[in-house]
């Protein structure tokens, strides 16, 4: 298992957090994500390879940007 950290814009409350969760959880080979709106990033547990394309789709998919 390997985790990975995402900046992510737009996030303000529990809401978003969990619109990014899902999204992100719909990846195959994500196993947790962990979405804090105050930090303003998501901890994502992967089980094998995820490309950062389909990290940035399923952000933007919820409605919010990956930040470089």
């Amino acid at each position: 298992m390997t985790d990975k950290i995402v900046n992510i814009k737009g996030m303000t409350c529990g809401h978003c957090e969990g619109r990014v969760t899902k999204e992100l959880l719909a990846i195959p080979g994500v196993g947790a994500v962990e979405a804090s709106a105050e930090k303003g990033n998501a901890k994502i547990t992967v089980h094998s390879e995820i490309t950062n394309d389909q990290i940035e789709f399923a952000v933007r998919a919820a409605g919010y940007s990956v930040l470089a």
